[in-house]
């Protein structure tokens, strides 16, 4: 399983330093980082293979709100998915 991750970030420099030092957290909660991409200065696209769904669902609805806060996230989607 893959989840794609969109983030609206007020700067996308404070985002990437976040993204960056949240690497770990993301990791022990089942998200494994594949791909970032830079849309523009205010959005940028996450690819994360997914080793734990419960536990990265627990994440996003819980300990990401503070990598949110920090990392000046302003709105976020996130779409698991499967090969087909």
């Amino acid at each position: 399983m893959q989840m794609i991750a969109h983030y609206t970030v007020k700067d996308y420099a404070t985002f990437k330093t976040a993204f960056d030092e949240d690497a770990e957290d993301r990791g022990h909660n089942g998200l494994s980082l594949l791909q970032l991409w830079r849309e523009s200065g205010t959005s940028a696209w996450a690819l994360f293979n997914i080793g734990n769904p419960a536990a990265a669902r627990d994440y996003l609805n819980g300990a990401a709100g503070v990598f949110n806060s920090q990392a000046g996230v302003t709105d976020t989607s996130f779409h698991f998915v499967e090969t087909a």
